[in-house]
């Protein structure tokens, strides 16, 4: 069986993103996603080796594009208190560019998607990712206050991930838009949290 084209690929990708937000990634069966994507069950085995390999593969790439997005807009801004506010909406921006994508990264557990055991590959790939939101952290922390300590990081983690998915969580599950007044609200909590420096570990 010739492997499957890139494009082809990409579909069953999106099929199972839109699977997975749908029914949850226990939902998701061999069969029902390759009704999904119009093809055959073994397109998925011979593509992906296994459902669960498939499954990490579209966490994967969903959480690669946003953060690739997230690092892209955090560089754009020359101020670094807008910097840190850029990267908090993010999952805003995601959302009009990816909808689906976005809500499988806000909506749905990580462990559920991966699932207990993920090919060796893509755990180093995942490690990969976390490291880089990391980088991204204690860069944004350097700009703003010269530091780089975990106190600092955890302040941006609070600004940068707990915040907004606070406040976009309900409109990414009932699958609606994130409003200009939430999105307003957010970056004025972002800046709020900034004119407080982190404390120094004793």
């Amino acid at each position: 069986m010739p492997r499957p084209r890139v494009h082809d690929l990409d579909r069953l990708l999106d099929a199972a993103e839109r699977l997975v937000v749908e029914t949850g990634a226990h939902g998701v069966t061999v069969r029902s996603l390759a009704a999904a994507a119009g093809v055959s069950n073994g397109t998925i085995y011979h593509a992906f080796g296994s459902l669960g390999a498939l499954l990490a593969r579209v966490w994967l790439r969903a959480a690669g594009d946003f953060l690739d997005l997230q690092t892209e807009l955090a560089d754009q801004a020359e101020d670094p208190v807008e910097a840190v506010t850029a990267a908090a909406g993010t999952p805003a921006a995601f959302a009009d560019r990816r909808p689906e994508a976005a809500r499988l990264l806000i909506t749905v557990k990580k462990e559920d998607v991966l699932g207990p055991q993920v090919p060796e590959a893509l755990a180093a790939d995942l490690l990969a990712l976390d490291k880089r939101l990391i980088a991204l952290l204690v860069r944004l922390a350097g700009r703003l206050w010269d530091r780089r300590d975990a106190q600092a990081v955890e302040v941006l983690t609070t600004c940068v991930v707990d915040l907004p998915t606070a406040l976009f969580r309900r409109a990414f599950i009932a699958g609606e838009p994130i409003s200009e007044a939430s999105r307003t609200r957010l970056a004025a909590a972002v800046r709020a949290i900034l004119l407080l420096p982190p404390p120094r570990k004793d």
